[in-house]
């Protein structure tokens, strides 16, 4: 397919998530079937299209004029992939696929700039809605932040090392040109590329089947090493999910201890028996959802690990379509499950033990503000440093910017080129 041929298909799938209100990948996945003829660098070019898109939508949206899927994705190829308005109507002239070409309108609007008056929310590219909350994150920052949220995310691996060293996997994986990542001791990295660029399909690798590596954001990396799992410890992972962060806490230990990785959600955990398999963690007891599952472990955990249930605004990059489908009735639910697992996780930890709330987000409503309720409700608990949290796991002073005014710290593309996360450990101190 040539790139008229790729906006149409862009414009068809968008406008099939529009009206048919489903996520991305199931409407990009439905088109690959309906379209066999595609090759994979199609496929790429069109998810690429399609994201980014999504990723910069209020933006693009002034800039056009409209919010429409053609807007977007005719804004996508002029504003980010740098295409020539005037080139772009002559090659849809001889192309059978393409879309209409563009009108005067257009044609301006794709390359104008937009007003000094256009409101912070749409330069930073978030729903209008939480640009209080961001403001109250990031200050006069906030509008770089969601800039940067908007980019294309790198694909991070977390080295195995119960299995390899990082030197093994980057060497397995030449061909991608990998390099070390810049905070993670055991992370390796590929960045985004440009346009219809290709991410590696790192899972049919030799050394994945081999359980060398996992593919795991940078940012992840570091929230699991901040956990300060210890050889030999008692932790309980209580929203082990598929059980990436337990596979790293399982390497951190040396399968020495003991992790009791647990999820209300059975489905969630069903993928991480075969990943703790692969991964050779032996030092796991996956405890599935019954009653009374965990009373047995009441008091006695010197760690408790809660990777809470949230908005997922710090996954903006890579899932952008749920950036302008989040509304305050999910947030308020999603602080609601917090607070409650907060209060159950404590329950769990033995006199001086660690209770380490993480979240992949980047609201403070979520963040800072659950753990100020937390310990106002909960007597004996402070957080832990953050700089002796950093020196810990990295040996280094923690860098300037990333603590939170409640004594966490704060991961984000632009402060840390991650995920969004934000990290606090509260210390039982009576």
């Amino acid at each position: 397919m040539r790139l008229p041929g790729r906006l149409s298909a862009a414009i068809a799938v968008l406008s099939d998530v529009e009206t048919r209100k489903r996520p991305v990948s199931e409407a990009l996945k439905a088109w690959g079937l309906n379209n066999r003829f595609a090759g994979a660098g199609d496929r790429a070019a069109i998810g690429n299209l399609v994201y980014d898109a999504l990723r910069r939508r209020a933006s693009h949206a002034a800039a056009m004029g409209s919010d429409s899927p053609r807007a977007l994705v005719l804004a996508v190829a002029v504003r980010d992939w740098h295409e020539d308005p005037a080139a772009l109507n002559e090659s849809f002239a001889s192309d059978s696929h393409a879309p209409e070409a563009l009108s005067e309108e257009e044609l301006v609007r794709a390359v104008g700039q937009l007003p000094d008056d256009t409101p912070g929310w749409v330069l930073a590219d978030v729903p209008e809605w939480l640009a209080p909350s961001l403001q109250r994150s990031f200050g006069d920052n906030w509008i770089a932040e969601g800039q940067d949220m908007a980019g294309r995310p790198s694909l991070d691996l977390r080295t195995n090392t119960l299995k390899a060293t990082r030197e093994r996997v980057m060497k397995s994986l030449a061909r991608f040109e990998p390099s070390e990542t810049a905070i993670s001791p055991v992370g390796v990295t590929m960045p985004a590329g440009p346009r219809d660029a290709r991410t590696p399909n790192v899972t049919t690798d030799e050394g994945y089947l081999k359980g060398w590596f996992e593919v795991q954001d940078q940012g992840s990396q570091i929230v699991a090493a901040l956990a300060g799992t210890r050889p030999g410890e008692q932790v309980l992972d209580l929203c082990a999910g598929a059980g990436g962060k337990t596979l790293a806490l399982a390497a951190a230990m040396m399968n020495k201890g003991q992790i009791f990785a647990y999820d209300s959600d059975r489905n969630r955990l069903a993928p991480i028996y075969d990943r703790l398999k692969r991964n050779g963690a032996r030092n796991v007891q996956v405890r599935a959802p019954q009653p009374g599952a965990l009373d047995d472990l009441v008091g006695k955990m010197d760690r408790v690990v809660i990777d809470a249930p949230c908005t997922g605004t710090g996954t903006w990059r890579r899932r952008p379509d749920t950036k302008w489908k989040l509304t305050p009735e999910l947030l308020s639910q999603r602080m609601g499950e917090q607070a409650a697992i907060l209060g159950e996780g404590q329950r769990y930890l033995k006199p001086g033990g660690t209770l380490v709330y993480i979240t992949c987000s980047i609201l403070p409503e979520e963040n800072d503000d659950q753990v100020a309720a937390f310990i106002a409700a909960h007597h004996g608990f402070v957080s832990v440093e953050a700089d002796e949290l950093w020196q810990s796991a990295f040996g280094t002073a923690l860098p300037a910017g990333l603590q939170t005014s409640q004594g966490g710290i704060a991961l984000t593309p632009r402060l840390t080129g991650t995920d969004g996360f934000y990290f606090n450990a509260l210390r039982r101190v009576a």
